[in-house]
């Protein structure tokens, strides 16, 4: 029978051999050795390279007082006017008779249609005729007073003589203060039906649609036979107005400009506008107003700009632009415009930038664009000669973005 204490040992894990095994330490070696390349390679792979991009440098171009005003901001609008009402009646009625047409000129007070007026001129002439039946009993009751007073008069002196009763005296006196009683409240009956007769004057002279102020005439809404009201009718066939009025020596532009740059604009500023329908037409004119208050969901503050001197071509509604020039005063003799290549241009939102090149990053920078000539762009304001802008490989750049300029 073999010994306990030996069949124990056998049993026993030798674990002398596995930890001084050169093969183990050598696989991990190679794990951790593979798994630095593969990290060195993803890193190499998506690591952030630079932009191949083409820059230019801007160059020196007019000056201020050579060009012109220096323009400090650029913008579109429409133009609107200041009055403009849309005419109806204060009554509702049928109308039967339409004396405009659409671009008539018209004078304040001048008629503009007629409604049916049957109804309310048979009130007004039966309103005159109780006028008249008013006044009629009236005089009756003036003579039936002067009657009454001159008995009472007369039994007041038998009375006094005592030739006549008491009862007599009493019964005259009560007879004359009726009458003057009934005499007032007749006269007070004239009164009123003096006031009625002048509502159904009223109400006759508003089925007369007349010009509120003097303009001209925009668009027409409704034609004889047709229903008007000064309310609408709830879907029906019923018009609100005859027509629109524009009084064209009220015309101006509105223009929304973007809060960013609302510190460039200020009243009495002067204003180059240019009408869509003539480009080529310069147009004098100046800020208005601004008015204080921004839209919060196009983040744009509304200014009023006014024409120097109207003109017949001007109409309401034309699309319009117009450049914020800088005053005379404001203008430094070091001031001078840049000129770009037209394709360094870009646009963010509703703004005009350029890529401007610098240690090798570049910088997104807001421009003021003045002219266009060919190829060329004019900037006013955002950029200095001597910068470098992108002109090609813009497409995908970022702020702070590394770049690298492609070879010639």
């Amino acid at each position: 029978m073999s010994d306990p204490k030996t069949s124990l040992e056998q049993l026993r894990i030798d674990r002398t051999g596995r930890v001084n095994s050169p093969s183990g330490g050598r696989l991990v070696f190679v794990i951790f050795a593979v798994a630095v390349l593969l990290g060195c390679a993803a890193w190499w792979l998506t690591r952030p390279r630079p932009a191949i991009v083409r820059t230019i440098a801007a160059s020196m171009g007019a000056t201020t007082g050579s060009s012109g005003p220096r323009t400090l901001l650029n913008a579109s609008g429409y133009v609107t006017p200041r009055r403009e009402a849309t005419v109806s009646s204060k009554v509702t009625g049928k109308v039967i008779e339409v004396l405009i047409e659409e671009g008539m000129k018209v004078e304040a007070g001048q008629v503009l249609a007629r409604i049916d007026s049957l109804n309310v001129e048979a009130a007004l002439r039966l309103a005159e005729a109780q006028l008249q039946a008013a006044r009629s009993s009236l005089n009756e009751t003036t003579v039936r007073v002067e009657e009454a007073e001159r008995q009472f008069r007369r039994v007041t002196s038998l009375a006094e003589r005592q030739i006549a009763s008491q009862s007599d005296l009493d019964r005259t006196e009560a007879d004359a203060k009726s009458f003057r009683a009934r005499l007032e409240k007749q006269m007070a009956d004239i009164t009123v039906a003096e006031r009625e007769v002048g509502v159904w004057r009223q109400q006759v002279e508003d089925t007369v649609i007349r010009a509120p102020f003097g303009g001209v005439v925009t668009i027409k809404n409704a034609q004889p036979g047709e229903m008007i009201s000064p309310m609408s009718a709830g879907g029906g066939f019923t018009r609100t107005g005859i027509c629109t009025i524009v009084d064209m020596t009220s015309l101006e532009v509105e223009v929304d400009v973007n809060e960013s740059f609302i510190n460039r604009v200020s009243a009495g500023q002067p204003v180059e506008a240019t009408l869509d329908s003539y480009p080529d037409w310069k147009i004098p004119s100046k800020v208005i107003a601004i008015i204080p208050t921004a839209d919060r969901q196009k983040a744009t503050v509304k200014v009023r700009v006014g024409f120097e001197k109207l003109d017949p071509r001007i109409l309401p509604q034309m699309g319009v632009k117009v450049a914020f020039h800088a005053s005379a005063e404001s203008v430094s003799p070091e001031s001078a415009n840049v000129t770009v290549p037209q394709v360094a241009l870009r646009q963010d939102g509703d703004r005009d930038i350029v890529w401007v090149a610098r240690n090798g990053r570049v910088e997104r920078r807001a421009v003021t664009v003045g002219r266009t000539m060919g190829e060329e762009t004019t900037l006013t304001a955002g950029l200095v000669s001597g910068e470098r802008v992108v002109v090609r490989g813009g497409e995908n750049l970022r702020e702070g973005g590394k770049i690298r300029e492609a070879k010639q």
